[in-house]
């Protein structure tokens, strides 16, 4: 008998929970795309995006996910014979370098693995070393999904100004927009990528690119920028189908507009500091499953360095990939895979997995994620520590 009947809850980082409201708001017939509310909507909608990052520079729409966020970003940046700089932490700084190289843009990689954040004094050294300036930007994730390790961003900033360098700093906040405390102007950041499935809480299909002038103005120098990515049209649109180089994503901007209002309403603070509990929560219950005889360790030991959005988790093969399975199958909860964590002694990565919690998540729950992981634990009686839930429920409790 499986008890998975009912409403699953999907906790994987992304694609995250979508809210009631905004379901109801893509729930609706097409509307006029030349005249009307949909086009008035625009100037409000950009403003509040703009305000979800701290930012008063420009953010361009395109109908995408994260991955093409990166190349539109990575075609007003650079071109051809053109080098980036990234700093990698985890399987999606090395896609985003990936892209580049498919572009014909050099991509110089600095791994820091996937244990352990970036050090801004070898992304100095890079650039001081680098007397041609030939390195037009450096890429960073905010928090890599992969390995849930949060990075410094205002310290890459430091970075690149102490090299006294002109590279522009751009920054993959895919996973960490409206989950974990981003200030692109305070921090000083240039170019900006993020999606709408994961703190936005709107299906995928959207994509953002936010640049400052400085940005703006590297892009001009370019010898030339594929017409669908060129960011200029999109933030000076003379008339709607310009946002998007041609038809609009209706549905998909009715649910951004809902989400955004929701942010709104809570305040972007107040979102951050749930997220914080919730993750704080969580990471207090692996402790307790990691103790004594357990193997659940989280993949970032340093609370400092770990995301609010998404943990990455090791409890060895088959136990990680048989825990996920079970709880699935068993009671409707879809745990996240491990990506780019594989190991040679599990080739697979069928030891490791993550757990989302993004967007639209609340008390409840997470403490029903970590009752029904404890259950899967118990069934398939994988050695773990007693406790967890309970010392999830006392952090929330401390935090009301």
């Amino acid at each position: 008998m499986s008890l998975a009947n009912g409403r699953s809850y999907l906790a994987i980082p992304g694609p995250s929970v979508i809210p009631e409201a905004v379901l109801q708001a893509i729930h609706r017939s097409s509307p006029n795309i030349y005249e009307g509310e949909l086009v008035d909507m625009m100037p409000p909608l950009l403003a509040d995006l703009r305000a979800v990052a701290h930012t008063d520079q420009n953010v361009a729409l395109y109908i995408a996910n994260g991955h093409g966020a990166w190349e539109a970003a990575l075609a007003n940046m650079a071109g051809p014979g053109d080098t980036v700089l990234v700093a990698a932490t985890g399987q999606f700084a090395h896609g985003w370098a990936a892209m580049a190289e498919t572009l014909g843009i050099k991509a110089e990689i600095i791994e820091f693995g996937t244990q352990s954040p970036i050090d801004p004094m070898r992304i100095s050294d890079a650039l001081r070393a680098d007397t041609a300036r030939q390195i037009k930007a450096v890429l960073v994730t905010h928090v890599d999904t992969s390995t849930s390790i949060k990075n410094d961003i205002k310290a890459a900033r430091d970075a690149i100004d102490a090299a006294d360098h002109p590279a522009l700093l751009a920054v993959d906040c895919i996973a960490s927009l409206g989950c974990d405390r981003f200030e692109m102007d305070v921090w000083g950041v240039d170019v900006m990528v993020a999606a709408s499935q994961k703190g936005l809480m709107v299906p995928p299909g959207l994509a953002f690119v936010y640049f400052n002038e400085k940005a703006a103005e590297q892009q001009h120098a370019l010898k030339r920028v594929s017409s669908y990515w060129n960011w200029q049209p999109r933030v000076n649109a003379e008339v709607f189908y310009q946002y998007f180089c041609g038809t609009a994503p209706t549905l998909n901007l009715y649910g951004l507009r809902t989400a955004l209002d929701m942010i709104k309403a809570e305040g972007i603070d107040a979102i951050w500091t749930r997220h914080k509990v919730l993750a704080q929560s969580i990471w207090a219950a692996v402790e307790c499953w990691g103790s004594g005889a357990g193997q659940m360790r989280m993949n970032v030991q340093n609370p400092q360095h770990r995301s609010h959005a998404v943990t990455s988790l090791h409890l060895g093969a088959p136990d990680g990939k048989n825990l996920r399975r079970w709880v699935e199958h068993e009671a409707g909860l879809t745990l996240g895979i491990g990506l780019g964590m594989s190991t040679p002694e599990d080739p697979n990565g069928d030891g490791f997995f993550r757990f989302g919690h993004m967007g639209h998540v609340n008390a409840q729950m997470i403490m029903g994620l970590l009752g029904t992981v404890e259950a899967g634990l118990c069934a398939l009686d994988i050695p773990h520590g007693s406790g967890a839930v309970e010392a999830a429920a006392r952090v929330m409790a401390s935090a009301s």
